[in-house]
This record gives C-alpha cells, sequence and structure tokens, in this order.
C-alpha cells in the first residue's frame, strides 16, 4: 500500500506542469501596455487576438497588463509585443513608432517613456 501511494503521489507530481506552459503545449504570459482607455483596451486585446497561436488575451485598465495566453509553437511573446507597438502601445520590449502613437484619439495618449529594449 506504501509503495502504491509513493507510485501515485510521483505520478501526480510529474504530470504537473512547471513555469507558464500547460499541459496542453500553451504558455500564459502578463506584461505591460502603455495604455489609458477602453479604446486602448480594444485596440490592444483585437490585435493581439489577430496573432496566429494566441487563445485570449485581456488588457487591465488600472493596472496596464496584458495577460496573454497563446502557442509558443506558433509565435513568441517578442512578436506579440511587436504587434501591439505596431498599432501605437509601447511594450517593455518595443516602442510604439511615433508617427502611429500621433495618430492614436487623444483619449488613448499615454506618457511615453523609452523602453529598455535590450536591457
Amino acid at each position: 500500500m506504501k509503495t502504491l501511494f509513493i507510485f501515485l503521489a510521483s505520478f501526480l507530481l510529474a504530470c504537473t506542469s512547471t513555469g507558464n506552459q500547460t499541459s496542453n503545449g500553451v504558455n500564459t504570459e502578463t506584461f505591460f501596455v502603455a495604455g489609458e482607455c477602453s479604446m486602448c483596451k480594444t485596440r490592444i486585446e483585437k490585435t493581439t487576438l489577430k496573432q496566429p497561436g494566441v487563445e485570449t488575451a485581456s488588457w487591465n485598465k488600472e493596472t496596464k497588463q496584458l495577460t496573454v495566453v497563446f502557442d509558443p509553437a506558433k509565435i513568441s511573446v517578442i512578436a506579440i509585443q511587436k504587434a501591439i507597438a505596431a498599432v501605437g502601445h509601447d511594450t517593455p520590449t518595443e516602442q510604439a513608432p511615433d508617427s502611429v502613437y500621433s495618430k492614436l484619439p487623444h483619449c488613448c495618449h499615454y506618457p511615453r517613456q523609452q523602453t529598455t529594449k535590450g536591457q
């Protein structure tokens, strides 16, 4: 009986996932995305959801955090952040082009900071 218990405990530990990757091969990542309003939320989430391999995306206006569930075999976090920056929102690795940022509605203008790209 003790051997069976040890075997089952070992099996359950081996079956649990570690880190952000789940047993079905998807990752969950949360990172900062600059934005200010509900229009930003819609733009950030729609852009993220259009990327191949992204299953869910939810941006929190108060914390400025985007939580993404995605298949790392199809897309990387860096590629997701590049797509978001391309529509006007700074991320930890990518700064939105000034030409795109300046065309955002006024309510979407957030305080610009230099990204820490490469640091």
